[in-house]
């Protein structure tokens, strides 16, 4: 069957949720959205872990029964996922009934053969973890979770013959070696069942300590240990036994962070195989979140507010940072740094600029309609080609979760088709009257954007809906059963000359880094001083000094007025940006040369370099001052200055609202 099912961990409702569950719940999002758009039908299903001693502990803590707690923390993470952009299909709780039910169904058939024992057993108990430790699963008598002493504890409980299984389960492993991935967990999990150190697993708690559970079917003393309970949610979402869902979509992959690897690698598959049902697919294992290269803890005062930062930088931007920067089975680091980074990069001038200046050419020169393409030359066959090999790249990456790779495997066809504008200048193209070459280079850039936006949308749905609506398109009409991805990468059709696209776009705007407060200080001190030191050159400029008894002149924004000659004699002319570049001895200025008309470009340094890439100043038309003394900085002659308003935080370039030839004055 064509399905695909994903599942997240169950969340344990004893806090509020944090990047950890927000990364997992992303990626499974992406996974369903990427599989769906393959054509495939699809169930996402996460949901939230309610039973257990810490939940009676976290419930006490606040004054609550604990369905009280659950239901509240349980609303928390539910709120949080639409916010994020996160389409679940469903939400699975371990208080639901019809979860109770399919776990005491479970329960009754691996007991019913023979595989649920009762006995007396003295173990290591941690509380924080739930459950008992082995002398050798012990770090110097600590809990390896949590490096506290666990509590010896003897009692009578119910045991899963576990053991029995576990020879079956290596062998398992070892010939199907996707079976859990990446690679590393794999051997882990090797490593673990080689050491010796698994046994047996207690499956029950004794009412007479824990009450907040499942009863046991078979004893009505006893409730099922949260573990047991919470993984049969995987099929209990499916309505198992009876429901035709669990036929329909089993079996599924799981997505799960690497410290909860122990439960989902030996726990869950002994399980199914004592219950008689085929195994899962995969599953698919991730690292953890770092912030400052600490793992994130409430004591430590470093955990990432997941809600809060995506209402800070879009759920979009959010979502690309998670799936671009960690790869996946290794952990990754948090920062704001390197989320504006990414974001100004990525998203603001690579793929931000490209729809930018691409739809904006499309309106200058086609009216906004999409144009009809001549014959293919080489420059256009090579940018076909590597659409094609990017998409095939992507998809093969991403469906074997190396969601970073197969996301800079499209990043490299965003920054060819950047350099593709550069190399084949619109601009000049249109200025040559080559109308037949223009359209097809517009339409070269208009139908790999398309195809750009259909593989992002798994990553940024809302942001990628938009851009093909820009392309006159719809995520409606490029889904599965209209279209699959997969059929995309051999055409490279799929628009429509004449189609009407949007005459701008300012998806993913710059984030600017806002300087310390010391260096804020010192550049408003020194901007004062050199406008009090203009003012008192002003002051002394016989041009500008006021006969005696006179009116104080007039002024503009604390400058002395001048006369008319005086603004005749400035030479402003509007150009085309032909070359933009970084100043290769200054961060912040900008190498241009525009034509204005005179025969050559002509060089002028800018200090735009913090408010514009290069990528994004050729083709721009600018106004300029041209007979400014040329000046020498750091080691480029300038000639000329490029006009701008605002200030030094946020600068525009001047613009014009007809088309007029290079060289067109300004007075």
């Amino acid at each position: 069957m064509n399905t695909f099912f994903i599942t997240t961990p169950i969340y344990y409702v004893n806090a509020k949720p944090h990047l950890g569950h927000a990364y997992t719940t992303v990626v499974a999002d992406a996974m369903a959205r990427f599989h769906k758009l393959m054509g495939q039908d699809t169930l996402f299903l996460t949901g939230t872990d309610e039973h257990g001693d810490k939940i009676v502990q976290a419930a006490e803590k606040e004054g609550k029964s604990p369905k009280e707690f659950v239901d509240d923390i349980s609303a928390r993470f539910q709120s949080l996922w639409p916010k994020l952009d996160v389409a679940n299909d469903r939400f699975v709780r371990t208080t639901d009934e019809a979860h109770k039910a399919s776990v005491q169904a479970f329960l009754q058939k691996v007991y019913d053969a023979g595989d649920i024992y009762f006995g007396e057993f003295g173990g290591h108990y941690c509380y924080g973890c739930e459950r008992f430790y082995t002398e050798k699963e012990l770090e110097n008598g600590l809990c390896p979770q949590h490096m506290v002493k666990p509590e010896f504890i003897s009692e009578k409980n119910y045991f899963f013959r576990m053991s029995k299984y576990l020879p079956w389960l290596k062998e398992h492993i070892e010939q199907n070696p996707s079976f859990i991935r990446p690679e590393r967990y794999r051997s882990e999990v090797l490593a673990m069942l080689e050491s010796g150190a698994l046994d047996d697993l207690c499956i029950s708690r004794p009412k007479s300590r824990l009450t907040w559970g499942i009863e046991l079917p078979f004893d009505k003393d006893y409730v099922c240990y949260v573990w047991f309970d919470a993984l049969i949610n995987y099929i209990s979402a499916l309505n198992w036994p009876d429901g035709k869902d669990f036929e329909h979509f089993w079996p599924g992959e799981h997505l799960v962070a690497k410290d909860i690897l122990k439960p989902h690698a030996v726990f869950w598959p002994t399980m199914l195989k004592a219950a008689g049902l085929p195994q899962y697919k995969h599953l698919n294992v991730h690292g953890y979140w770092l912030v400052r290269d600490t793992k994130m803890s409430k004591s430590l005062g470093n955990v990432v507010e997941p809600e809060a930062t995506s209402q800070r930088y879009g759920a979009d931007a959010f979502r690309y940072f998670l799936l671009r920067e960690m790869h996946f089975g290794s952990d990754a680091s948090f920062s704001d740094d390197s989320m504006v980074g990414r974001i100004n990069a990525d998203l603001a001038n690579d793929l931000g600029n490209l729809f930018s200046r691409v739809l904006s050419m499309t309106a200058k020169y086609f009216g906004s309609r999409i144009p009809a393409p001549k014959s293919f030359n080489e420059a256009d066959e090579a940018i076909i080609e590597l659409t094609s090999t990017a998409m095939r790249n992507f998809s093969q990456l991403f469906g074997n979760v190396q969601f970073a790779q197969g996301l800079e495997s499209l990043w490299e066809l965003v920054r060819a088709l950047n350099k593709y504008v550069d190399s084949q200048a619109p601009w000049s193209l249109h200025k040559q009257g080559d109308m037949e070459r223009l359209a097809t280079v517009m339409y070269v850039l208009l139908s790999a954007m398309r195809k750009t936006a259909l593989c992002l949308w798994p990553v940024m749905p809302v942001a990628c809906s938009k851009m093909l609506e820009q392309l006159g398109q719809s995520v409606e009409a490029n889904m599965p059963p209209v279209k699959a991805l997969e059929a995309e990468m051999d055409h490279f059709d799929g628009l429509v000359p004449g189609t009407m696209v949007a005459e701008a776009s300012n998806l993913f705007p710059r984030i600017e880094v806002k300087k310390d407060s010391d260096e804020a200080e010192k550049a408003k001190a020194a901007k004062a001083e050199k406008k009090a030191a203009k003012q008192q050159a002003a002051a002394k400029s016989p041009a500008q000094t006021a006969p005696a008894g006179a009116e104080p002149a007039d002024t503009a924004a604390g400058k002395p007025n001048i006369d008319f000659d005086h603004f005749k004699a400035v030479d402003m002319r509007v150009g085309t940006v032909l070359i933009a570049e970084k100043h290769p001895n200054a961060d912040r200025i900008l190498r241009l040369e525009i034509d204005f008309g005179e025969g050559q470009p002509r060089q002028i340094l800018s200090g735009l370099a913090e408010h514009y890439t290069p990528e994004a100043m050729v083709g721009k038309r600018v106004c300029a001052v041209l007979n400014l003394e040329p000046r020498k900085i750091r080691g480029l002659m300038s000639h000329g200055m490029v006009l701008t308003a605002g200030n030094d935080s946020a600068l525009t370039l001047l613009g014009l609202d007809a088309e007029v030839p290079n060289g067109s004055e300004i007075a």
